[in-house]
């Protein structure tokens, strides 16, 4: 089905009698040039990013974020489990 064209495919959801929207072949190429430029921008972006060098102090300064920001969801996580296991008491098993 993959190879099939517009038109079959368009032939096999509508049927013969009914009409092909309006615009269609028009709305399709747009659909695709943005989808091109996305992909493009995507690469371009990446290739950006892949070349672009980075000092040693900028990697420390990466790392210690990524360090502190896991340390404070841990330290939250951490947090809400003492909330929750204090309020958790013998209760019985039938109510």
């Amino acid at each position: 089905m993959h190879n099939d064209s517009i038109e079959t495919l368009l032939l096999r959801h509508y049927g013969t009698n009914s009409p092909a929207p309006g615009a269609l072949e028009q709305r399709l190429c747009a659909s695709v040039h943005q989808e091109a430029q996305e992909i493009q921008q995507r690469q371009s972006t990446a290739r950006r990013l892949c070349e672009q060098r980075i000092s040693r102090r900028r990697a420390v300064q990466l790392v210690a974020i990524g360090s502190a920001g896991l340390g404070l969801l841990s330290a939250g996580v951490a947090s809400v489990e003492n909330i929750l296991s204090s309020q958790e008491g013998v209760r019985p098993a039938y109510s």
